[in-house]
């Protein structure tokens, strides 16, 4: 399930946290914060090209409902506003606590599909590149499997992808210059849908 982070201990977005992340500049500023530690309002609106007011505003939306909170430890002075993103995984909803808003919840999903389809067809552009041996440089990754699995073997596999993946980013040294931020979607769908 998008939002879903299967086999983690994921938290459970609330309604407000649902309304702040259904607004598509919101998502891409908490995306923002999963490349920095903290962030200011200017660097927002640098980095996104929006004005910084406007950054300002949905950064006191994001923290009103949670997604993100000050972080005054790194701030240069009383002034100076610094936030940090919350960290670990979201999960929209599911059977053990559904959403409490179904179109709230699907305003998520829809925004959720469309970053998914963005990305693939950001990887599909550069595939050609590196298919015909223009680049050898990796910059995205078409995979496709298909595997019999039961629901609860399917579950142990994406605890154990998701396991890989956090192993990775911690064993990451963050000042090594040729790391670059990778976005992974894992896309999985059994034969009844």
């Amino acid at each position: 399930m998008a939002g879903d982070e299967s086999g983690t201990d994921a938290e459970f977005m609330t309604s407000a946290m649902l309304k702040a992340y259904a607004h598509p500049l919101r998502r891409r500023i908490i995306r923002l914060f999963s490349r920095h530690d903290h962030l200011r309002a200017a660097d927002i609106a640098a980095e996104l090209d929006v004005p910084a007011n406007s950054v300002s505003f949905h950064l006191r939306a994001l923290a009103d409902a949670g997604l993100i909170s000050e972080a005054p430890e790194h701030a240069r002075d009383r002034r100076d506003r610094v936030w940090a993103s919350i960290k670990g995984p979201l999960s929209v909803g599911g059977p053990e606590r559904p959403v409490a808003d179904e179109a709230l919840g699907g305003a998520v999903l829809a925004g959720i599909v469309d970053e998914h389809r963005a990305l693939l067809e950001r990887v599909a552009a550069w595939a050609p590149e590196y298919l015909t041996g223009r680049t050898a440089e990796v910059h995205g990754s078409f995979t496709q499997r298909t595997i019999r699995l039961t629901e609860a073997e399917f579950e142990v596999a994406m605890e154990k992808v998701n396991d890989v993946l956090d192993a990775a980013q911690k064993g990451h040294d963050p000042e090594d210059p040729a790391g670059r931020h990778w976005q992974i979607d894992l896309l999985a769908a059994d034969d009844t849908i």
